[in-house]
């Protein structure tokens, strides 16, 4: 079996939307969290998003590790279910991450000794996983939805570990840094 990602002709105008949003949404991120000066939205309410976002991120582990159960017993209806739980988790996850960090400064973890390596490494990791992770989960998920079956398993043997990865270090991250929060 070739392991080759092929794209067919009707593939391609959503492979241009998948390549754009994959790309525009790192870029604005980026902006979001080095820009000079947040957004004043005069409310307390965003300091709540970084916990928030912990659940969130839990939820969608949950969801991804309960579609690989799903699917490891053939029932592809609890799959599909569970996927698009993660990716609804996703979106929505996102959503609130660009409200707080378009709004609230950035917080610096302030553990010492072996703890702070182990932190910069996994918040790093996350980091670049994470900015990449978007093309292949897109891709997947369309092929899933769309039931091409033989590329969906293709693309998933990466997007998947990326995706898992990056949902149980968001949590990491989160439960390391929380005691530093300053609100």
């Amino acid at each position: 079996m070739e392991n080759k990602i092929t794209f067919e002709s009707e593939d391609k105008g959503i492979l241009k939307w998948i390549t754009v949003i994959a790309t525009a949404v790192p870029v604005v991120v980026a902006i979001l969290l080095f820009m000079p000066s947040k957004i004043d939205v005069a409310s307390e309410w965003v300091f709540f998003l970084p916990h928030l976002n912990a659940v969130i991120n839990s939820a969608a582990t949950l969801a991804l590790i309960l579609a690989i159960v799903f699917i490891k017993n053939g029932n592809i209806q609890l799959h599909r279910t569970a996927m698009t739980t993660a990716f609804g988790l996703g979106a929505i996850f996102l959503v609130s991450y660009v409200i707080y960090h378009a709004t609230a400064e950035s917080t610096t973890f302030g553990g010492e000794g072996w703890i702070r390596p182990v932190y910069y490494f996994i918040l790093i990791t996350h980091i670049i996983l994470a900015a990449v992770a978007l093309f292949p989960i897109l891709l997947a998920y369309y092929y899933g939805y769309m039931d091409k079956r033989d590329q969906h398993k293709k693309i998933v043997k990466f997007a998947y570990p990326i995706w898992l990865y990056v949902t149980i270090t968001g949590v990491l991250v989160y439960l390391m840094i929380s005691p530093y929060y300053t609100f």
